[in-house]
């Protein structure tokens, strides 16, 4: 347990330090918040609806930022410096480390839902029930568990730079794609049809129903759930081959 909570101690302090984490986990989903609630007119039926909407979308989109980019290149980096061939000569079991990886991202997390949380408090006067800014922070917590194990796929390349672009370019499309940037309602009926099986629509989709006075629906969290399981055996399977090579 103590090896546990060093690891997850050390994870939150280097993502603290890290570059990409201030910038597209908190600097870039605010400036775009307050871009497209007090900067572009939307020209919404209900402008008190379309910010709390627009804050969700927001704070899912940098945690969703925080769990592919951040986590994903900072394994690739720890890689490329041997920190996780010296971790394997420990004591400390490989799945003990990635779940502490995992853990301290989480906290992370949590500092990156209320900072925006703030924001939009501050900026557009957000005003929700106690219960629902805890439902909708508790499940962008919770529903960030598939993106972080996309990270942990990104992590399994081999180059830094790969892993740099692939990470932005998935980022943007899911965000994009999901529906985090416009309401996916006013997209094409192709890529309407596309946003409903992808993680980031339903991500996105629990929030904004909390927020609307409902709750998330079954199918969120299957559809989370599955991407979940699917991307961690993948990364698994993957880390696997790499280490009997």
């Amino acid at each position: 347990m103590k090896a546990f909570q060093l690891q997850c101690k050390m994870e939150i302090k280097r993502v603290l330090r890290n570059r990409y984490f201030v910038f597209w986990s908190l600097a870039m989903p605010i400036v775009f918040y307050y871009i497209f609630t007090k900067v572009v007119d939307t020209h919404a039926p209900d402008p008190a609806a379309w910010k709390a909407h627009y804050l969700m979308s927001m704070t899912a989109f940098s945690v969703m930022g925080s769990s592919i980019m951040t986590l994903g290149i900072r394994i690739v980096q720890e890689r490329a410096q041997g920190w996780a061939a010296f971790m394997r000569l420990t004591p400390l079991p490989d799945s003990i480390y990635l779940s502490a990886r995992m853990a301290g991202q989480s906290v992370i997390h949590v500092f990156s839902i209320c900072m925006i949380f703030f924001a939009g408090a501050i900026l557009n006067r957000v005003s929700l029930a106690p219960a629902e800014w805890a439902m909708s922070g508790g499940w962008i917590l919770l529903g960030s568990l598939p993106f972080l194990s996309i990270g942990t796929l990104i992590g399994c390349m081999k180059k830094v730079e790969t892993a740099a672009a692939i990470s932005n370019v998935l980022y943007m499309l899911l965000a994009v794609c999901g529906g985090m940037w416009m309401p996916i309602e006013v997209m094409p009926k192709t890529m309407q049809n596309i946003a409903h099986w992808l993680p980031s629509y339903h991500f996105g989709s629990g929030a904004w129903e909390i927020v609307q006075g409902g709750m998330p629906g079954w199918k969120n969290i299957l559809v989370l759930l599955t991407y979940f399981v699917v991307f961690m055996l993948l990364s698994k399977y993957i880390q696997r081959k790499q280490e009997t090579v």
